[in-house]
């Protein structure tokens, strides 16, 4: 069990400026032109409404800005279904963006050592996730309305600078630790892991370097002093990003296997064949990232464990062998029978008889005739982003309908539709009361693999919901007519209120000094009060491998290893503890307890909340 060690001295004698005086300063800033609006109902007491248990140091005008509390995301949950009606849109833009900030913030205070580059209590994969959850949230910052636009260069030194210079700062110290990570990530030993792990690399430093390109265009690149451009000094470092990129990216396609199921990506190569959603997933999403954003790479150095013949040949933006990859694995995927009868994907296939392949046994039917019928949150959530890419570069709307009908399978089987979310606890499919939930939350059995999934969902549910593309302005293959765009964010804009309710559930299980837990639905629930028996039932299916260790047996390990752990990750380090007196009852203190996976679950689902209601 891994044991948070505690600050230092001057650690914490730093805190009170660092964090919240500069946060204070950025949302008086974003907040300065900005009237707060308030709902007529009653506003229900929670911890987004209440001053107490808040930051003991933080400026007092803070708490003041609306009459009760700055950091309010919305009012009362049962009217968010109905809040384009009430006026809940406009009421929510003052607060979302401090709410992103300062759980990014507190990940990052927290859990990031500058000196190492890395969340030292991550694990390698995580560790990736988070930091693509970093540049994604410094993109929606530097999109934000209340980010001055102007460069420094062309204002004159008659206007106030404060505005820019201090979203600049924030941008700049949150990528510097982007960069330190870079050198602090575990690249070496994640050339020899499962290739799902691979895949989490390329989708992160993808992310990174649509960032800089983002942050360079919006605030550098128009002409400045003597009609010059002036690029972002970041840019300098995206050819390395992109290595790293392509590197993985290369070593996971070594996992493409055509002698079993006619295709489709085989989860790791330590263990028998198993092929899963995610990694094919990531698959897809990354192959068509890489023919999207990925820049190109003169970089010849090979950086591979079974590079033989030299340096690498140069490769050019937007290759189409990047593209057809993608069409292929999504076709594989598609015709997979790898979704239930609620519409979700369940875990994987099998191969009925495999024993060791061709070269030493059987391959069995050849055919991925068993089906683990587990499901995870993050296997409804990678396929979008790649789902949105593939409409991207081809302009085939299949790929957004397909998306679209996975998003309202997922919100149906949350139980949003139901009557009386707050007392409707009964198991939907992938959660319940209109929560996304891991079966393993309410137990507080999480893996660290299971502490990050939900914030992979919002992420790539983030991505696929951004506003299409139209006009002569954007550089991509394809754009979108203005009917569709409409479409699309029609749709898009239904999904918000479900959004919402799943971040005030989430904000609810934040402690004192703001950090989230991972029960998000116990959030929503009464929590002052001990939960009920019934509350931590959850039905038994597939295998959850992901928290409880993969299995010893033969379908899932090889025969000449059967008794080897793949990796520490997928044993849960405690079980559930005893139900606490009510008084003292906090759920997200069990297992695990907050970590900085579920802090990122936290900045992944306020950061959707934030786009989807920055872009209407």
């Amino acid at each position: 069990m891994i044991t948070r060690k505690a600050p230092s001295q001057a650690s914490c004698s730093r805190q009170p400026f660092s964090r919240y005086w500069a946060l204070y300063f950025v949302l008086l800033l974003i907040n300065s032109n900005t009237s707060v609006c308030h709902h007529s109902a009653e506003v229900r007491s929670s911890p987004i409404a209440s001053n107490e248990g808040r930051f003991p140091n933080e400026p007092p005008e803070i708490v003041r800005q609306d009459g009760s509390a700055f950091w309010r995301l919305t009012s009362n949950l049962p009217h968010w279904r109905n809040s384009a009606e009430n006026g809940g849109q406009s009421a929510l833009s003052s607060g979302i963006l401090p709410a992103l900030v300062d759980a990014l913030d507190v990940m990052q205070s927290n859990y990031f050592e500058i000196w190492l580059g890395n969340w030292p209590d991550a694990i390698d994969w995580t560790a990736a996730v988070i930091g693509t959850h970093v540049s994604a949230t410094l993109s929606a910052i530097t999109r934000s309305d209340s980010y001055d636009e102007s460069p420094v260069v062309n204002r004159p030194t008659s206007e106030p600078r404060s505005n820019y210079t201090v979203h600049e700062n924030l941008i700049n110290q949150y990528f510097t630790q982007l960069l330190s990570f870079y050198h602090g990530e575990n690249a070496f030993a994640l050339r020899s892991q499962a290739y799902d792990d691979m895949l989490w690399v390329v989708l992160g430093w993808l992310e990174s370097i649509k960032f800089v390109h983002l942050h360079s265009a919006r605030h550098y690149t128009s002409s400045g002093v003597n009609n010059q451009t002036s690029p972002w000094y970041a840019a300098q470092f995206v050819p390395a990003f992109a290595h790293r990129a392509r590197i993985f990216y290369d070593l996971a396609s070594k996992g493409w296997d055509t002698s079993l199921c006619g295709g489709g990506m085989v989860w790791s190569p330590y263990l028998a064949p198993y092929k899963n959603a995610i990694t094919n997933q990531l698959y897809i999403t990354a192959s068509v990232g890489m023919y999207l954003y990925f820049p190109g790479d003169h970089n010849t150095s090979p950086f591979m464990r079974d590079a033989q013949d030299g340096e690498l040949p140069p490769t050019e933006p937007h290759d189409p062998k990047y593209l057809e990859t993608a069409i292929k694995a999504y076709r594989w995927l598609d015709s997979s029978n790898m979704t239930n009868t609620k519409g979700l994907y369940v875990d994987g296939f099998h191969i009925q008889g495999w024993r060791g392949g061709n070269t030493n046994g059987s391959t069995g039917s050849g055919r991925c005739d068993i089906r683990d019928e587990k499901v995870y949150t993050y296997n409804q959530g990678v396929i979008l982003s790649g789902m949105r890419g593939l409409w991207e570069a081809t302009g085939a709307q299949n790929y957004l309908d397909d998306g679209h009908r996975l998003i309202r399978n997922v919100i149906s089987a949350t139980g949003w539709h139901d009557e009386d979310l707050d007392d409707r606890r009964e198991w939907a499919g992938i959660g319940r009361s209109g929560i996304l939930e891991e079966s393993c939350d309410a137990r507080g059995a999480c893996s660290q693999d299971g502490q990050t999934f939900k914030g992979i969902f919002f992420h790539h549910m983030t991505a696929f919901c951004a506003p299409l593309p139209v006009g002569q302005t954007e550089k991509v293959p394809f754009k979108a007519s203005m009917a569709l765009q409409k479409s699309h964010q029609q749709s898009c804009r239904q999904y918000w209120p479900w959004i919402r309710h799943n971040a005030e559930a989430a904000y609810r299980t934040r402690d004192v000094d703001g950090k989230y837990g991972t029960w998000w639905t116990y959030g929503l629930w009464h929590s002052d009060a001990a939960p009920e028996d019934r509350d931590f039932e959850m039905p038994i299916e597939g295998t959850d491998y992901r928290n409880y260790g993969v299995p010893k047996n033969s379908l899932w390990r090889l025969a000449h290893d059967p008794d080897c752990q793949l990796n520490d990750r997928f044993i849960p380090e405690t079980s559930s503890s005893p139900i606490q007196p009510q008084n003292s009852w906090d759920p997200n203190v069990r297992g695990r307890g907050r970590t900085v996976e579920t802090q990122s679950g936290g900045v992944a689902v306020l950061m959707a909340l934030f786009r989807l209601v920055e872009v209407g």
